[in-house]
């Protein structure tokens, strides 16, 4: 994860990105880089925020994955996660801010009080 920041924060090109992304190559599994975050406490609470059929979503990609990888396969090409669909799919880190935030904001308040 540390390479990953790494990689965001200071080598934004395209370029570099797109390299990045297929070398990770969860790509070939249908995923999106907000399906591989570890399961924190506060990732568990940003994936109960979501909407039902985004959930859904995630959780048959998921399975899909994990089926495939299971039988040392990929998806077809055609099927693979594509480089501008993910960038532009951050589904779940706008809930992961929220709960911090929120966190954030609950220690400081029992902090004072």
């Amino acid at each position: 994860m540390a390479f990953r920041q790494f990689v965001q924060k200071y080598v934004a090109t395209k370029g570099v990105k797109r390299w990045f992304f297929n070398r990770m190559a969860y790509n070939q599994y249908g995923l999106y880089r907000d399906d591989l975050f570890y399961e924190t406490p506060e990732v568990q609470e940003a994936v109960r925020r979501l909407p039902q059929e985004i959930q859904d979503a995630r959780v048959y990609r998921i399975q899909r994955a994990f089926q495939l990888s299971i039988s040392q396969s990929v998806l077809p090409k055609e099927e693979w996660t594509k480089f501008e669909d993910d960038l532009s799919n951050h589904y779940l880190q706008p809930y992961i801010d929220e709960v911090k935030r929120e966190k954030k904001e609950k220690d400081l308040w029992a902090k004072m009080h």
